[in-house]
């Protein structure tokens, strides 16, 4: 009788390391047949897009016979891959609604829309006004003021601000430049190697703590300009000792009440972090460090309001956006890298830190998806660019004719 249990118990152990051993195998497969999938996908894109792009051409016989050569190629992608590819690699959709966002978030857009914490009275056009690219970049440089606060404006024109903010204009230290970076902090930056590409730019904004060091390969080296939120400078005890805000440029913004002036917001800023604003500029005296103008951030709010599909969060825009906006004005060319989600897309926030949050690309606390709306309009580059790279290139306001 002994012997007939552990016969059984036997033959279940046998068993187990069986269907064991073939799940893991069926594991392996399919993780291979999903990256196969992707190489394969991505090569079809580049086919197609190519193919595209030859039938875009002048019409001359060169341009037909290259066409001709490249028919059966070209067409059998077509047939085979274009819906597959239409269908797996859509880029962000500039008509994007609160429909679009998963039912948590629109919960917390709700909440943040009645909560109005910012006491946002918008009585401008809009929502829903339709604009051409060329007319939203006229509107953003005429009603966009990107300054800073100046030495004097009050309360800074007083004895206890004196010698706090850097007597030099801010736009005699950044800028003009050419083709410039917006590097996001977004997580699908992992593995990208994207560095080279962005070191090569003439300048490169960064964001709050984002790192270089150890992804050098994914983000590059360089930082230009550094825009860090007040929250970051009141809370985060690492500011006044990490080297990692040395480097170059430092702007700090702070959310203000809904248009008010500077006097008002001094008295009631979201985070009061003047405190250890003035003891980084002990340390760093020579190094530029402004506070960007409180209105800035609504200025722009009321254009994203003006033009998007409906009633958007009454809370100021990202930083992201934020950036994007300063480097539009000092800047010919502006490359951003993933702000717009490229076939990397991750719900991990940061590339050097492991949290899990939609919110991150999506939105939550501010409009962000109507950000990447606004982004993907003004976007002159190409969906391939975006997919593969997840870089949107928009043209600076300096030159453009209005």
């Amino acid at each position: 009788m002994i012997h007939v249990i552990l016969r059984k118990k036997l033959s279940y152990c046998v068993l187990a390391f069986f269907l064991f051993a073939i799940i893991c195998v069926w594991k392996e497969r399919r993780k291979g047949s999903y990256y196969e999938d992707i190489k394969l996908e991505t090569e079809e894109f580049q086919v197609v897009t190519s193919g595209e792009r030859l039938a875009k051409g002048s019409g001359s016989q060169s341009s037909v016979s290259t066409q001709d050569k490249n028919s059966q190629t070209v067409g059998s992608a077509r047939s085979s891959a274009k819906a597959k590819v239409e269908a797996s690699f859509q880029v962000w959709n500039k008509d994007s609604s609160s429909k679009n966002l998963p039912s948590r978030l629109q919960s917390i857009r709700r909440n943040y829309l009645n909560m109005n914490k910012y006491k946002v009275s918008y009585k401008g056009p809009g929502p829903g006004v339709k604009m051409s690219a060329e007319a939203l970049r006229c509107h953003l440089r005429d009603r966009v003021n990107v300054s800073m606060v100046e030495p004097t404006d009050f309360p800074f024109n007083t004895s206890e601000w004196e010698g706090f903010l850097p007597k030099e204009n801010f736009r005699t230290k950044a800028g003009p430049w050419g083709r410039c970076a917006v590097v996001s902090s977004a997580g699908s930056l992992k593995s990208s190697q994207l560095g080279q590409e962005i070191d090569d730019h003439d300048a490169i904004l960064r964001f709050n703590a984002a790192p270089t060091a150890s992804f050098q390969k994914d983000v590059g080296t360089k930082t230009t300009i550094r825009l860090i939120n007040s929250q970051l400078v009141t809370t985060d005890g690492r500011f006044l000792r990490d080297s990692l805000y040395s480097e170059g440029i430092l702007i700090v913004w702070d959310p203000s009440i809904y248009h008010s002036d500077i006097p008002k917001w001094y008295q009631h800023p979201d985070y009061n972090f003047f405190k250890n604003f003035k003891s980084y500029r002990k340390m760093h005296p020579d190094q530029p460090f402004y506070i960007l103008r409180p209105q800035m951030p609504w200025e722009l709010w009321e254009i994203l309001q003006e033009i998007s599909p409906e009633a958007i969060q009454p809370n100021p825009p990202s930083s992201g956006m934020l950036g994007i906006m300063i480097m539009m004005t000092l800047c010919d060319q502006v490359d951003i890298y993933e702000f717009l989600p490229s076939k990397r897309k991750t719900d991990v926030c940061y590339y050097y830190q492991k949290f899990f949050d939609s919110a991150c690309t999506m939105g939550a606390y501010h409009p962000l998806l109507f950000e990447k709306n606004m982004v993907k309009h003004l976007n002159q580059g190409t969906d391939e660019d975006i997919y593969l790279h997840g870089k949107a290139t928009l043209p600076g306001l300096r030159t453009i004719h209005c």
